[in-house]
């Protein structure tokens, strides 16, 4: 499972008359993360600072961060540190400031800058990817109802349904609770559902 964030998002604040301007977007390699990089730098060319930083893997394996000329510290780790805290994933943040005359100081800039993306991504959201599998519930007739309303009770939605001979029902359940489910439902209706493992998907739940 991952956590990243909605959609990509841009949130502005200003700060003792600098403007913070947080844009986050959703990635998958450092490639990507580094030309969204680029890209922000030519549109903010007359900014002053350009700050990022960004993790990407399902544990954060690639962490990078940069201050842009900013005092050493002050900037690009402490955004790090908020992606790091929060523990997301493929996801970028740069924060563009246009700075307004009054220096916030070391600890001014790294509430600034950190700040600006907590701010941003509570804006935006959150979501869970989690991997899904296909369980096909093969059944007689008679056992249809107790069935569905088994699945309903257990939040597991049907997929679709197959009237032929028999019933079958398609679910999808969390990859990693597959095992425990089949022996569920093997318990609980004494043996009579023939189950079949189907394909793998990745799934958005919002958090």
């Amino acid at each position: 499972m991952t956590i990243t964030i909605k959609n990509d998002f841009i949130f502005e604040e200003e700060i003792k008359k600098s403007r913070f301007i947080c844009h986050l977007k959703r990635v998958t390699s450092e490639e990507e993360a580094r030309e969204f990089i680029t890209s922000i730098k030519k549109q903010h060319h007359k900014a002053n600072h350009n700050v990022s930083a960004f993790t990407i893997g399902e544990h954060q394996e690639i962490q990078r961060s940069s201050d842009d000329g900013e005092p050493s510290g002050t900037a690009g780790v402490p955004m790090l540190d908020i992606l790091k805290k929060r523990e997301l994933t493929n996801l970028v943040a740069v924060v563009t400031r246009y700075f307004g005359g009054i220096k916030l100081g070391a600890g001014g800039l790294i509430r600034a800058y950190a700040g600006s993306v907590n701010h941003a991504i509570d804006a935006v959201g959150l979501v869970k990817i989690v991997e899904q599998t296909q369980l096909d519930l093969h059944m007689d007739y008679g056992l249809f109802d107790n069935v569905s309303r088994y699945l309903a009770t257990a939040g597991l939605a049907i997929a679709d349904s197959v009237f032929t001979d028999r019933v079958v029902i398609s679910i999808f359940a969390d990859t990693a609770d597959i095992e425990q489910l089949k022996l569920d439902l093997i318990e609980q209706f004494h043996g009579k559902l023939d189950l079949t493992v189907g394909d793998k998907k990745l799934v958005e739940v919002a958090i």
